[in-house]
């Protein structure tokens, strides 16, 4: 499976900070059996985030952002996402915040949400590279169950069926 990731901050696009983030989530992708081709950094402007989602959802199953989830002004991933996708899976993100609660107080202040474009899914996590490694192992069974059904095999096992 190929997964692309986009670090959104304004100071790593202009190389003030080193990106911590997208290297993190990266690692963990690969670790969990996803092909990663490179690390994109974009600026937090929603026209250039939306762009940049667009661009990389034509090439990969998976596109994970990074940043630009909070409440600061510029924070607006979650608008360029949803300005995106076709549909939002508003469970991803509180299942994200409720994993985020048992390590800091403030992981409701992200608004990090998922969807899909096309047969492509998009996932933000925070910009913190520990709070974005948490987000994504939270929802990593979801995104592979997810990209098996947007692969087009709806067919359901015994294991998946709940009493």
């Amino acid at each position: 499976m190929k997964a692309l990731v986009i670090t959104v901050s304004d100071s790593c696009f202009q190389g003030l900070r080193v990106d911590r983030s997208g290297p993190a989530v990266t690692l963990r992708l690969q670790q969990a059996g996803f092909g990663v081709e490179e690390n994109i950094i974009v600026p937090d402007e929603v026209e250039k985030i939306a762009s940049e989602i667009r661009k990389q959802a034509a090439r990969g199953t998976l596109v994970v952002t990074t940043g630009g989830t909070g409440i600061a002004l510029r924070d607006v991933t979650p608008e360029a996402t949803r300005q995106v996708c076709d549909r939002i899976f508003d469970g991803f993100g509180e299942h994200m915040r409720r994993e985020g609660l048992k390590e800091t107080p403030f992981a409701p202040m992200s608004r990090a949400v998922s969807g899909t474009l096309g047969t492509t899914l998009i996932v933000n996590v925070p910009g913190s590279p520990k709070a974005a490694v948490t987000s994504l192992e939270a929802v990593l069974p979801l995104i592979q169950h997810a990209l098996v059904l947007l692969s087009g095999n709806t067919e359901h096992s015994e294991a998946d069926q709940t009493p």
